[in-house]
């Protein structure tokens, strides 16, 4: 049964320049009753969850949501499952929409750990993305939860934005090591079809740093956080000793997981479903006594082979030897070549990426699909 948990929140002040998840304008009445939609699918679910040892609720803008939305939330988390102790309860916030009462709320509730989108400490930037804080704001809400004794703190940053230079680059990274987060997730900005950013790249209008710089700044924000006592366990992730984030370690260990709400993802016994993506249609669904969502797919053997190897090379400890090979992945000799060439590491009982392998991880990955016939 899965022990994780997703809950998507689909509202936000307005919607970034990059941002291609699933969102729209908050709207009260119409969050209200997602909230009751929410409510009924939770309850529909439970018996394909079991103990729970993460929550997340992410979004969209989580932050957005009243306080009554939120007790009414976590109220039916705690009518419908069991928590495993020292569970982790994780709930997304934006330094626009953080406020004394939300912190109160969702602390009162359970919840013991916070993400916060910051992004940026720069406000050209943060402008440039579409964001509605300013890094003020962002000093000032991380400042806010510190107050209210918020101990497990993540911050999202973000590089390769539009105007934004090595330099602004590593005074980002510095303005978050001083807020002393328990993790930080550094991401490369990458535009998707469909969105503002894209089509003003595609224009012309806005240009991104060369790769280069794109190579400079993540570079850069290793160094910079391991050395200021992060360990680097993900591609993109960085954590303090114990502060891994235990739902998204759940997503690349391959575990089952439940996704609630509109858009939202589930797998379970190897198969995966979707929840559609409208959220009037979701409503609606949900309504009518039914969930909304698609038929399951069946992970076939090649694609769970493919997503084992590309999720355990995006860990830093990297790729189980003896668990590839009880999956009848001979992988030790599909690496040989890239061994040599210095993009792989192994030890006793695991493939990893190097430092050089890092910095082109896509292509080593494509590669030893090919490898491998995958």
């Amino acid at each position: 049964m899965a022990e994780s948990l997703y809950i998507h929140i689909p509202f936000c002040v307005r919607k970034c320049l990059y941002c291609d998840f699933i969102s729209v304008p908050y709207e009260k009445s119409l969050a209200e009753r997602y909230i009751d939609s929410l409510r009924r699918e939770i309850s529909l679910r439970k018996n394909s969850i079991g103990p729970l040892k993460a929550i997340y609720v992410g979004g969209g803008t989580p932050s957005i949501l009243s306080e009554s939305s939120l007790r009414r939330l976590f109220d039916c988390l705690r009518e419908n499952f069991s928590f495993s102790p020292g569970i982790e309860i994780t709930v997304e916030a934006n330094p626009g929409t953080l406020s004394e009462s939300f912190i109160h709320t969702i602390l009162s509730a359970g919840a013991n750990r916070i993400s916060m989108g910051v992004q940026s400490f720069h406000d050209k930037e943060l402008r440039a993305l579409g964001r509605i804080h300013s890094a003020d704001e962002a000093r000032r809400s991380a400042e806010l939860l510190r107050r209210w004794g918020v101990t497990d703190l993540s911050l999202d940053l973000m590089y390769g934005i539009p105007c934004q230079t090595p330099g602004t680059w590593m005074e980002t990274l510095s303005a978050a090591v001083e807020l002393s987060p328990s993790h930080v997730s550094a991401y490369e900005l990458t535009p998707e079809e469909k969105t503002p950013l894209y089509d003003l790249i595609s224009s012309g209008a806005v240009t991104l740093p060369d790769e280069d710089t794109i190579v400079e700044m993540y570079e850069y924000a290793i160094d910079c956080l391991v050395s200021a006592g992060y360990y680097h366990y993900e591609i993109s992730n960085f954590a303090l000793p114990g502060s891994q984030c235990v739902h998204n370690l759940n997503y690349w260990n391959r575990g089952d997981y439940v996704g609630v709400g509109a858009g939202a993802h589930s797998l379970v016994n190897g198969e995966r479903r979707a929840n559609t993506g409208n959220i009037e249609e979701y409503i609606s669904c949900m309504e009518a006594g039914g969930i909304p969502a698609g038929e399951p797919h069946v992970v076939s053997r090649a694609e769970a082979s493919k997503e084992f190897l590309f999720l355990g090379l995006r860990k830093r400890e990297g790729i189980g030897i003896k668990e590839a090979m009880e999956r009848k992945i001979n992988i030790v000799p599909a690496c040989r070549e890239m061994f040599d060439q210095g993009y792989l590491t192994m030890d006793e009982t695991h493939v990893r990426l190097s430092g050089k392998g890092l910095l082109v991880s896509n292509t080593v990955i494509v590669r030893l699909f090919e490898r491998l016939g995958l």
